[in-house]
């Protein structure tokens, strides 16, 4: 395939349906136009919902994410991006699913806490985009990922999924501001899954990581597990070098080729094909006491 127009998956998608067609422009969003701020949407996504207690206490007393942080931080994108890139109702999308529901089912876990955690993962990508894509979402992609994230939770069993983003956007605004709170246990989950993001990069640049990846956390997010605010040019700078690089990928031809989860450096437990049943925990119970 030749040189494509930078417009060519914005036209494709623009003649898709989102209440029809939401699998497919969600897959064309997230492999071709923003494959680097999905992923990194996401991964802020699942990282703030360690400041609720009661998800932090148990990624911390399972052990997966103080633990084996790689592996863990792999199996959830394997599950993830199987369903992303194979379709929620494929075989090995309703396989990943049932992967998800295995593991969480093994677990005293709130349904509140689950509409939560679905909330971030529709929310946090929408925000990133709008503040640091190289372009903004239209509506069609919006309301796609909405009703890509609701068959999710729908074949994971949440009960009372909001109807739109704005409702999703409510709802995770409102529970953060009930429920963010310093804990010793989210905390130890919190700086495990940033000392595996350091690693992300090279030796001499991971203290600078560490203080802009703390630099681009809402206020809330970082008082919730203790971090001490970077200095204000840090902050400033940070957020002002993702906007640069918004301005130089919009000036770069569209992609011709999916970025799928192999082609991610971050990625690095499995070297060849992993069955999804293998993926995650197999705990023995729910290690978290209750009536």
């Amino acid at each position: 395939m030749d040189r494509i127009r930078k417009d060519h998956w914005q036209r494709q998608i623009a003649n898709l349906d989102p209440e029809k067609n939401f699998e497919e422009i969600s897959r064309l969003v997230s492999d071709y136009e923003f494959p680097w701020d999905i992923y990194q949407a996401l991964r802020l996504a699942l990282f703030r919902t360690y400041a609720v207690p009661s998800i932090g206490r148990l990624l911390y007393d399972t052990g997966g994410f103080t633990g084996d942080v790689q592996k863990r931080h792999d199996d959830t994108a394997m599950i993830l991006f199987t369903i992303g890139e194979k379709g929620v109702d494929s075989t090995d999308g309703h396989a990943a699913i049932r992967r998800m529901n295995q593991m969480h089912g093994s677990y005293d876990i709130s349904n509140e806490d689950m509409r939560y955690v679905l909330s971030a993962f529709i929310v946090t990508p929408n925000r990133w985009i709008q503040q640091y894509g190289w372009r903004k979402w239209t509506d069609a992609e919006g309301l796609a990922s909405v009703r890509y994230w609701q068959r999710v939770g729908k074949l994971m069993g949440i009960k009372d999924i909001p109807a739109t983003f704005e409702e999703f956007e409510t709802l995770l605004d409102d529970y953060e501001a009930e429920h963010f709170a310093f804990d010793v246990k989210s905390r130890a989950v919190a700086d495990a899954t940033l000392g595996l993001f350091e690693t992300f990069y090279p030796k001499f640049a991971r203290k600078s990581a560490n203080m802009v990846l703390r630099a681009l956390m809402d206020d809330h997010l970082r008082e919730a597990f203790g971090f001490a605010k970077p200095p204000a040019p840090v902050v400033f700078l940070s957020r002002k070098a993702l906007r640069a690089r918004a301005r130089f990928v919009a000036l770069k031809p569209a992609r011709k080729k999916p970025k799928l989860i192999e082609d991610y450096r971050e990625f690095r437990t499995y070297s060849e094909d992993v069955k999804i049943d293998e993926l995650g925990t197999f705990p023995p119970g729910c290690p978290v006491p209750h009536a």
